[in-house]
């Protein structure tokens, strides 16, 4: 490596490109309202997707002039394992992301589901297990795994029930912003609006008449994202761990006890979001295939595509809105 000319600096160059095109393309519309504000913000945003392509292309054409003969393989190897790696690293992270600007209840309730896996997984198999599941992780049991399965559909049924009651959780951010736990205020997606009716059981009805309550009914109404909780604690808890298992295997495969050695006997942050990487996809592509965005158009969307108008546009719509207000 170190006889190879710029093999380090092109790696984390390719990095910063990814970086700078994909999130771009994810917080364009955000930092666009920003444009409005602050001139100084428009080289972030104008021509981002001419400006990433020939950011790579300069890096490519670097890497061409940097090959060596007698390491064309290793060169060539090396290239390809940087996009793919890239590709899985940064498209899972701006999956987090997408997840978070629709509420962070996206965000918050994986994570916490793929946590509690993780940790009554181990719990059962420590107590309880003594059947093998996986040659890659011999400490890993059937036990464990169908332990922390319950646990992890309880779980998530208490925690889909709980969030949405915080609006911070719930509300999509529309704008991009720096002060932490601002005032959030927005209309209920209808994921968070109790809907479906569910069967009182009679048990529970005898018992809060016996606590003095009113009788609550033959049916309660539950929300439906407590039910697409079920469908994410089922991934949690039967799918996720198969990305434990993937980075297991990877690190045999290269013979490394740890990605990292940040935390102390446990490895890096990559050795502990193993799990978490496939289970942010997962929860955009559910996200984006089962939730009815309750609101389409967003003041956020408007502001940035009036950014891309010219100055005689901008006048004229002002001129419009100020005509249209002046009428109501």
């Amino acid at each position: 490596d170190k006889r190879i000319p710029w093999f380090r600096v092109l790696n984390w160059y390719f990095f910063a490109v990814c970086i700078y095109f994909v999130y771009g393309r994810i917080l364009v519309h955000h930092i666009q309202v920003v444009h409005l504000e602050h001139d100084y913000v428009g080289f972030i945003t104008d021509h981002h997707l001419l400006k990433s392509f020939g950011l790579w292309i300069i890096g490519f054409c670097t890497f061409i002039l940097s090959l060596e003969k007698g390491t064309y393989k290793y060169q060539f190897s090396q290239f390809g394992w940087t996009h793919i790696t890239l590709l899985m690293v940064v498209i899972s992270a701006s999956s987090m992301v997408h997840n978070m600007y629709a509420g962070m209840v996206w965000f918050f309730v994986p994570v916490c589901l793929v946590i509690w896996n993780d940790v009554y997984a181990y719990v059962f198999g420590r107590f309880w297990g003594k059947t093998p599941l996986i040659k890659l992780s011999p400490k890993k049991t059937w036990e464990g795994f169908f332990g922390a399965l319950v646990t992890t559909l309880v779980f998530g049924q208490w925690a889909c029930g709980l969030t949405p009651y915080f609006e911070y959780m719930i509300c999509p951010q529309e704008e991009l912003t720096i002060v932490p736990f601002s005032k959030v205020d927005c209309t209920l997606n209808p994921a968070f609006v109790p809907s479906i009716p569910l069967p009182m059981p009679i048990l529970f009805r005898r018992a809060a008449r016996e606590m003095g309550f009113s009788d609550p009914g033959d049916h309660m109404l539950i929300m439906p994202f407590m039910i697409h909780g079920f469908f994410l604690s089922l991934f949690a808890a039967l799918v996720a761990p198969f990305g434990g298992f993937f980075a297991s295997g990877f690190k045999r495969a290269f013979k490394i006890k740890d990605f990292g050695d940040l935390i102390p006997g446990h490895g890096g942050i990559t050795d502990r979001m193993d799990c978490q990487i496939i289970m942010s996809v997962f929860v955009a592509v559910y996200r984006h295939t089962f939730i009815t965005i309750h609101k389409h158009t967003t003041v956020a969307k408007i502001l940035s595509q009036v950014d891309l108008l010219s100055a005689d546009d901008k006048l004229e719509l002002l001129s419009r809105l100020q005509g249209a207000l002046g009428t109501q």
